[in-house]
């Protein structure tokens, strides 16, 4: 058994190995640029939900609290009459990078963190590389790329983009493996 303590450093690594690809990813690769698409009249949509003083948060239009609602013909009407929405509604001005980028960090550290306990447990020290790169890797595909899924079973998100985040998530989990059998406790 390998404690996490002893595995601080590919932890710490293989964050900020994430951190630089996917930086790289999203700034230089574009592949994620047809992610979302532009609103038709965006312009006037935007300044008829500007008179709604809508705060921040998630929103699901038409909405109701109970299946009972649900049920209603009132309801279904509205439905069917559409548009059925799935919005997150971010405060106005300039989209600030800097908590957001700290947080990523602090998640990237998270995978890691769990990528070192899973490992640790699985394979003593001096194991070779590719064994402790399954394990690693195996857990921080798990980390970063499973839970995307329910993006689009649930909520509609368009195939296309998880895919592509997945296979983000693929890419930092092979840096992340990599880091961990390079960096393993003899």
């Amino acid at each position: 058994m390998v404690s996490i303590v002893s595995l601080w450093l590919p932890i710490l690594l293989s964050a900020g190995a994430v951190f630089i690809i996917s930086s790289i990813i999203h700034m230089f690769l574009g592949y994620h640029s047809s992610d979302f698409k532009t609103l038709p009249s965006e312009d006037k949509v935007m300044d008829d939900l500007r008179k709604h003083n809508i705060p921040p948060g998630d929103y699901f239009m038409p909405y109701t609290t109970s299946s009972k609602a649900r049920n209603t013909q009132e309801f279904k009407d509205k439905m069917n009459k559409g548009p059925v929405v799935v919005m997150t509604v971010l405060p106005a001005g300039q989209m600030g990078m800097g908590s957001s980028l700290v947080l990523w960090f602090l998640y990237c550290v998270i995978v890691g963190i769990f990528a070192a306990y899973i490992a640790g447990r699985a394979v003593p020290a001096g194991t070779d590389y590719l064994s402790v790169f399954r394990f690693a890797g195996c857990t921080a595909f798990a980390g970063y790329s499973l839970a995307l899924l329910q993006q689009s079973i649930w909520y509609k998100k368009k195939w296309s983009a998880t895919i592509k985040s997945m296979f983000d998530g693929l890419i930092y989990a092979l840096f992340t493996a990599g880091i961990f059998g390079w960096l393993w406790p003899v």
